[in-house]
């Protein structure tokens, strides 16, 4: 599934624990790794000559931290100093070099010091055509064996696509996957009324999420070591995001696989601010999948 990984850094912390995750990843899938770093061309312009090399200079000795982190891990590596609009450099990169999985922090800084892997993140995820392995700050450096993931669903294609991935992690972790449907009660009282819903009408709503997660659920083999399911409801202003970060926290998720879009019980296509939402706020790593890529 991930024979050959890519990970960007950009000399920040939160860069630096995503490539640690990255290398202990390509290890379990004895993948092969290319590491790089983009000097943002923007800053290259506004910069002086001195400036200029220093932004280089830079990003060379953050190559060489890293180097000298995967050949600590045991992990062969190769190096790039590249130039260009990071996401759209990082999308480039990974498509010349085939690789199978992007790893990025959720967010960093530029050579400047300004906040800026957050947004290249963002934008990464729009853009690339490779599934994108997304450490937060707040990420365990101890995480690395994936014993229980998550996968949402929500009735979509490309979050149906998302389990073909979570299967491979669980395969190659021993993980329990958990498959998830969030009933999200205030979306469906907007669409419906704002005098609260009927019994009923919840009752649909939960057993099409009960549909839905049995679906998904039949999409992992006998080689993943368990699965099981759940529809939960919730009120909350965040929707979905909310529901799906409520059961991470109650049930020790590890790690979070799901789809960049899709729709939401009622047929919208809200997976995408889903997936935002919970990028944001969640202190777990996530692996979004794209369509292509699923």
């Amino acid at each position: 599934m991930y024979d050959r990984i890519l990970i960007a850094v950009d000399g920040s912390d939160e860069a630096e624990r995503a490539a640690k995750r990255g290398l202990e990843f390509a290890r379990g899938f004895d993948a092969t790794v290319d590491i790089t770093y983009v000097v943002d061309r923007k800053s290259l312009r506004l910069a002086t000559a001195g400036e200029k090399a220093r932004l280089r200079e830079r990003g060379a000795s953050v190559l060489e931290e890293i180097e000298e982190l995967a050949s600590a891990i045991g992990q062969p590596v190769t190096t790039e100093l590249t130039e260009g609009k990071p996401a759209i450099r990082i999308a480039e990169y990974a498509t010349e070099r085939d690789a199978t999985l992007i790893v990025v922090g959720r967010q960093g800084t530029t050579g400047l010091g300004k906040r800026l892997l957050g947004g290249v993140t963002e934008r990464l995820l729009h853009r690339s055509d490779v599934p994108v392995f997304v450490v937060p700050k707040g990420a365990s450096d101890a995480t690395t064996d994936y014993s229980d993931l998550l996968v949402p669903a929500d009735g979509s294609e490309i979050a149906a696509g998302a389990a073909r991935h979570g299967a491979a992690v669980a395969q190659r972790y021993g993980s329990t996957v958990h498959v998830l449907n969030v009933v999200d009660l205030q979306a469906a009282g907007g669409a419906f009324s704002a005098g609260g819903l009927e019994r009923e009408f919840v009752d649909r709503l939960e057993a099409n999420g009960e549909d839905i997660v049995e679906d998904v659920a039949t999409e992992f083999d006998e080689t993943v070591p368990a699965v099981t399911t759940a529809v939960v409801r919730t009120p909350s202003n965040d929707g979905v995001a909310a529901g799906i970060r409520e059961y991470v926290d109650e049930n020790d998720i590890d790690l979070v696989v799901m789809g960049a879009r899709g729709r939401s019980n009622l047929g919208r296509r809200v997976l995408g601010s889903v997936t935002s939402t919970l990028l944001r706020t969640t202190d777990v790593s996530v692996l979004v999948v794209t369509r292509s890529s699923s």
